[in-house]
């Protein structure tokens, strides 16, 4: 019998329970329980002999854009595609020495092979201090030729279930209210490390947007530098007024672009949508993140987020590639202006189309969409209507 320990154990919202532990090589795992969980308290321990972590990245400034380039070179070697027999999602067995020991609910944990991390700016528990790192924002919007700074941050993985395949549309409301407080609980630990200055919660679904795992899972990065998407969304903001997503959402509302409202949520097509397929799902009470979410909200978001999903499989009967980016504010600057909000996107165009980015968008960043927004909140609309209420 695996040998089992007693985990640090803490009790979250809706009952949801976090058991916090080490992996072999000292990366965290976290355990986040099902209100009502069939699992006892305890886990096994992690008893690989695992290869020391690799090296933190190296990231290099783009000095024409400011942007920031991350070298992660043992990437290139990850598992693409893998039976169920070899999953490193699903819990450990005699014959498969997993990522995650013990049977789980949700289970968050260090990425093996991350863009960002381990290293951070300074000593953190188990995690060394960089070299080079980042001195700051200041530091990091400083352009120059020549730049690089240690790619400082953290990178997680968040298994929405131990079996093989799926998404999280696929999941139980219950196991969703739990992924959801895993995202708030995450978020706030990420955003409180040294060096952290954005916590990014997202999904990849399905081979055409590159996934290599079918496990279902999303990750989370916790990343150096405000990312250009909201640098851009702060200027933005800069010259519009700090009222701009409560303007937004007003805007919206008042569309035939909406395809699904709750009490504290409404997902629309965006009015300028770039995708072939693009939903965004805002919170109507300024929140700048998942931590910053009441109760009410979260209970909510668990059972509409599920049906928006559900009703975009639903579109053309197959499962759809997407990609649910969760954007919330930057961890020092913009809490009171930013709103956390999904924005999911899906290069599908037809049934057996996908949408490629060609010269204009991949070169010059100048789109071209092929189908009217309105158009595409109808559709999503009818499709949502046949999926019966999870």
């Amino acid at each position: 019998m695996p040998e089992s320990s007693t985990l640090r154990t803490s009790t979250l919202g809706a009952e949801v329970v976090r058991r916090a532990t080490t992996l072999a090589d000292g990366r965290e795992l976290f355990y986040y329980d099902d209100p009502g969980t069939t699992l006892g308290p305890d886990r096994n321990v992690d008893a690989r002999t695992l290869d020391p972590r690799p090296e933190t990245a190296t990231m290099r400034q783009d000095v024409l854009t400011g942007d920031w380039i991350t070298y992660a070179t043992k990437r290139q070697n990850r598992v693409m595609l893998p039976g169920a027999d070899a999953d490193p999602l699903a819990p450990q067995t005699a014959s498969n020495p997993s990522e995650i020991p013990s049977t789980y609910d949700v289970a968050v944990f260090e990425n093996r092979s991350p863009a960002f991390g381990p290293a951070l700016t300074e000593a953190f528990g188990a995690a060394p201090a960089a070299e080079d790192p980042p001195r700051g924002l200041d530091d990091l919007t400083r352009l120059d030729l020549g730049r690089t700074r240690t790619s400082v941050g953290r990178c997680e993985v968040v298994c929405f279930s131990p079996e093989h395949a799926g998404s999280f549309g696929t999941q139980s409301v219950t196991r969703a209210r739990t992924v959801i407080e895993a995202w708030a609980d995450r978020t706030a630990a990420l955003s409180a490390l040294p060096g952290i200055q954005q916590v990014f919660p997202f999904e990849n679904r399905g081979e055409a947007i590159g996934v290599t795992l079918p496990h279902p899972h999303g990750q989370i990065y916790a990343y150096p530098y405000v990312t250009p998407r909201t640098t851009r969304m702060l200027d933005g903001i800069a010259r519009t007024g700090p009222d701009l997503f409560a303007r937004m959402l007003e805007f919206e509302q008042r569309s035939e672009r909406v395809v699904l409202q709750g009490e504290h949520w409404t997902a629309f097509v965006p009015f300028a949508a770039r995708w072939p397929l693009e939903v965004h799902l805002m919170p109507h009470r300024h929140a700048p993140d998942f931590a910053a979410l009441n109760d009410a909200e979260r209970d909510e978001l668990a059972p509409l987020y599920l049906r928006l999903l559900r009703g975009v499989d639903a579109l053309y009967g197959t499962p759809t590639p997407y990609i649910a980016a969760w954007h919330q504010a930057p961890a020092e600057v913009g809490r009171d202006t930013v709103r956390m909000r999904l924005e999911l996107t899906s290069p599908r165009r037809a049934a057996d189309k996908l949408k490629f980015l060609a010269g204009s968008e991949s070169a010059m960043a100048a789109w071209t969409a092929e189908i009217l927004p309105e158009q595409s909140a109808e559709r999503l609309r009818e499709a949502i209507a046949t999926v019966p209420h999870p």
